[in-house]
């Protein structure tokens, strides 16, 4: 690839680098206004994204139509660029928790802006804002240097507190979207230090490059702020699997324990999900909790000998062996579902004919709910198995003083 289709490529990245900027600034906008920590980040993101919406080379060649638009657009274009750089600077403050820090960024911020807008007017009468192949930087040197100084002083600072505490968090979507700004903001001051070898030394080997650089910051940056989304999205769509695969097992155990429901059930599996009764982030810990209320009230009807019956009518089945514990669990359920909503009498009080099992005591106690969520899980998928619906007992002897062991 030579420079020309290098720079072709770049520019091919300014619109979608651009639009994903800005949708990611829009999606993310609600929580980032709501929490002062992802305050700076968020606002470093947008103004990033006006920044490069200025730099669009269709924007660009509608200004170069008009001199006066030229110039406004290229001030304009770097003041913002001076603010993504201060709100850099902000972010990396409310990060360390810093209120000096957070000080000295807006005011060095207030002071870069009024400094290069007094050099801009201070410039001889100028058009657009560039540094030229040949001749003296348009306005001036000094804007130049002061405009570089700015990105490169806030992005070398940004990186090293990505990278820092990148690895001391324990949050993966944290850490992912450290490194994610981290990287972009490094290719951000990789664009500005060219730029910073073309103003002092007339350097221009790597100027291909700048727009593939520029580019795949704003993708990095788009996607640094839609991690949360992304994680959010990934737990709610395993939230609705695991419901989904829920519903069956704990409807069944809901109709013949109704007041273990925190809300009446809705009318199918699929109006439960589109329309759920609690808050949708609150659906699988309900499910659990009712699921596992409804267990340990059907314990009461369980007869003695009926888990051993169990356990015994599984491992004849072929059911492997790390799913055996629920697949015995799904047929006594079976049996004592059917003794509760045949109005058998159950022995409340009295010592249990058998215990919940080992991922179930761990998050009864305060341990792992997805523990749970993921046992519960295979107790469905065996509930509605062959094998469980072919389990059987005896009927219980009549005189017995209560559930026999059925043989």
């Amino acid at each position: 690839m030579d420079a020309a289709d290098l720079t072709a490529f770049g520019d091919s990245l300014a619109v979608p680098s651009v639009v994903c900027l800005w949708a990611a600034v829009l999606l993310r906008a609600p929580a980032a206004l709501r929490s002062p920590q992802q305050r700076g980040l968020w606002l470093a993101v947008a103004t990033a994204a006006a920044a490069m919406t200025l730099n669009l080379p269709d924007v660009v060649a509608y200004a170069m139509r008009d001199p006066h638009y030229a110039h406004s657009v290229g001030l304009v274009r770097n003041l913002i660029g001076v603010l993504s750089a201060g709100t850099v600077l902000y972010f990396v403050a409310a990060a360390t928790g810093g209120r000096i820090l957070q000080l000295a960024s807006w005011t060095g911020t207030a002071a870069w802006l009024t400094t290069l807008a007094v050099l801009d007017t201070a410039a001889p009468a100028h058009t657009a804002h560039t540094i030229p192949a040949t001749g003296d930087p348009v306005p001036s040197l000094a804007y130049w240097l002061l405009l570089i100084t700015a990105h490169l002083l806030a992005n070398t600072t940004c990186v090293a507190l990505c990278w820092r505490y990148s690895r001391r968090t324990e949050s993966r979507g944290l850490a992912a979207g450290l490194r994610l700004f981290g990287l972009g903001t490094a290719l951000a001051g990789l664009f500005w230090f060219v730029y910073l070898l073309k103003a002092l030394f007339a350097s221009t080997w790597a100027m291909p490059a700048l727009p593939l650089m520029m580019n795949l910051h704003g993708l990095l940056r788009a996607a640094a702020i839609l991690v949360p989304t992304l994680f959010t999205l990934r737990r709610t769509s395993s939230d609705i699997a695991t419901a989904w695969r829920l519903w069956p097992l704990w409807h069944d155990l809901v109709q013949a324990v109704p007041h273990v429901a925190l809300t009446k059930p809705r009318a199918g599996r699929v109006v439960e999900l589109l329309w759920p009764p609690v808050p949708r982030n609150l659906l699988v810990y309900r499910k659990v909790i009712e699921t596992r209320d409804a267990i340990l009230i059907l314990g009461e009807y369980v007869a003695p000998g009926v888990p051993e019956l169990a356990r015994s009518h599984v491992s004849g089945h072929g059911i492997p062996e790390q799913r055996r514990t629920a697949a015995a669990l799904a047929c006594v359920l079976k049996e004592a579902r059917q003794a509760k909503l045949a109005g058998r009498p159950g022995q409340p009080g009295e010592e249990a004919a058998w215990e919940l099992p080992a991922a179930m005591q761990t998050s009864a106690e305060g341990g792992d709910l997805d523990d749970e969520a993921r046992f519960l899980v295979d107790v469905a998928q065996a509930y509605g198995s062959p094998s469980t619906t072919d389990f059987t007992a005896l009927p219980p002897d009549p005189a017995a003083p209560a559930h026999p062991v059925r043989k």
